[in-house]
């Protein structure tokens, strides 16, 4: 069974740049980026950009630099600035949706309904909420908790994943009835040198669900830190790899969950037992839920602008492949839900003067390969968006420079920080930044930096970008 690369070097690297000794004029600025395009370690790679002054219309806009703007490349997580515009252009900042338990409450005893529609917010506290009120409906026992996981149709796993993807958390499967982003969390201690890393699960009863082949190590002072963690795909085997510092602070990770719909149930199930109501069994239904059943608890999601910054300035996959299944399922609810949501992204963005053939999307989250867009793409969503009625949500969802979200610890006392919001993307040898730049001394800019088939770490790839970026915030208008 291949396993996961969820790798992680330690200590992060901290990137200092030799900022530009001089304004950039609008002349200068294409020699600027071509001299980084020409670096020997892009011999092999492509490069996309585009940069244009930000104006409502397109008669107005000016472009101050393009390489291969209407070329594909794969755009990573930059895909999520297309599902967040659809998704705040057809449903709306406000949209939210509902986590139902339906039954009869009959001599205290009955078969509870609980119904998923998809909320990638309902986590801990929702639960507990909906626990207690099942108590407060006079709930003593439950003779059968099941569950209705079919809001959602087609696949919960997105087929055009690759399989160390899915093994992670940062792969969850997407269904109707999500919880805890359906990731289970482990935390890494180091031990005595020698001694193999002590694996502590976020939920402790996950430690007798799951075997645990154990492979990593505890290193001396002078060794490299590093841990990869992946589990079978079809058995609940988690295999730990890598080596931390002894003394050195633990190590977060996560796994997805195999079977989200059942972890519900039974984190349900949990709930209601410590509240001294007992459930004979749990089961998913693959029924439809009959009509005329009473509601008896209910707990409402967080608004879709929340859903939105969680997967621009975090870049969250799970809240993002949940908008493109929701947009689906308002667009067509007989279709597979993730089909049905590229259709309506692509519905919501020509009117916005993006062109469908400028991209073709496998996913709302930037995480499959199959991905494609052009640098063009990016800048004209952007644009509208800067002019939309829903302009205010989408620009405060993005992260910004030295500050926030995904681009905290980029940009750092540099002429950028502060002044860039963005959404970046990695995976595989490809990066992107794409998003609004307010450079000290020009006037606002959009830009989109699309970069792939790099054979080098992570860490010099965003060096490269981020060393465009810094280009463009030294223009003057001179």
């Amino acid at each position: 069974m291949r396993r996961s690369h969820l790798l992680r070097w330690l200590p992060a690297l901290l990137v200092t740049f030799a900022l530009p000794a001089q304004a950039v004029c609008r002349a200068e600025l294409a020699a600027q980026i071509d001299a980084i395009a020409a670096r020997p370690e892009l011999d092999r790679a492509r490069l996309g950009v585009l940069v244009e002054t930000l104006a409502r219309s397109a008669t107005e806009r000016q472009t101050l630099y393009a390489r291969d703007p209407d070329r594909y490349f794969v755009p990573a997580s930059n895909v999520k600035l297309l599902t967040t515009a659809a998704a705040l252009q057809q449903l709306g900042p406000d949209f939210t949706t509902r986590t139902s338990v339906y039954g009869r409450a009959q001599d205290g005893l009955t078969t509870l309904h609980v119904v998923g529609r998809g909320d990638p917010s309902f986590g801990e506290s929702q639960m507990s909420a909906i626990a207690q009120q099942l108590q407060q409906q006079g709930i003593q026992r439950v003779s059968n908790l099941l569950g209705y996981d079919s809001y959602f149709t087609g696949s919960v796993v997105n087929p055009n994943w690759e399989w160390e993807d899915v093994q992670a958390g940062y792969g969850a499967p997407v269904n109707s009835l999500i919880f805890k982003e359906n990731e289970l969390g482990l935390t890494l201690f180091p031990q005595q040198v020698g001694q193999p890393l002590r694996v502590a699960w976020d939920n402790p009863m996950q430690a007798a669900q799951w075997q645990i082949e154990n492979f990593s190590t505890t290193v001396a002072a002078n060794q490299p830190e590093f841990v990869e963690v992946g589990r079978d795909l079809s058995q609940p085997v988690l295999r730990v790899y890598g080596q931390l510092i002894a003394g050195a602070a633990p190590e977060t990770a996560s796994i997805a969950v195999p079977e989200p719909g059942r972890q519900f149930l039974e984190a349900l199930q949990q709930r209601l037992m410590q509240l001294a109501i007992p459930v004979a069994q749990t089961n998913l239904s693959s029924q439809p839920l009959s009509n005329g059943m009473t509601e008896l608890a209910a707990v409402t999601s967080s608004p879709l602008s929340a859903w939105v910054e969680r997967a621009n300035r975090h870049s969250n996959n799970l809240y993002a492949e949940a908008l493109l299944k929701s947009l689906g399922r308002a667009h067509d609810a007989d279709a597979p839900a993730t089909a049905a949501g590229i259709a309506a992204v692509e519905a919501s963005l020509q009117p916005l003067g993006v062109a469908p053939d400028s991209y073709a999307l496998a996913d709302g989250s930037g995480l499959s390969r199959h991905n494609l867009a052009t640098p063009a793409t990016f800048v004209d969503t952007l644009q509208a968006m800067a002019f939309a009625p829903q302009q205010a949500p989408y620009r405060r969802s993005l992260a910004v420079a030295g500050e926030s979200g995904t681009l905290r610890n980029r940009f750092r006392n540099t002429p950028v920080q502060g002044r860039l919001q963005g959404k970046t993307g990695a995976v595989s040898n490809n990066a992107a930044l794409s998003g609004y730049l307010s450079p000290p001394q020009h006037p606002p800019v959009v830009l989109s930096i699309l970069l792939n088939h790099v054979d080098q770490r992570g860490s010099i790839l965003r060096q490269i970008i981020d060393e465009i970026v810094l280009q463009i915030a030294q223009l003057e208008d001179c």
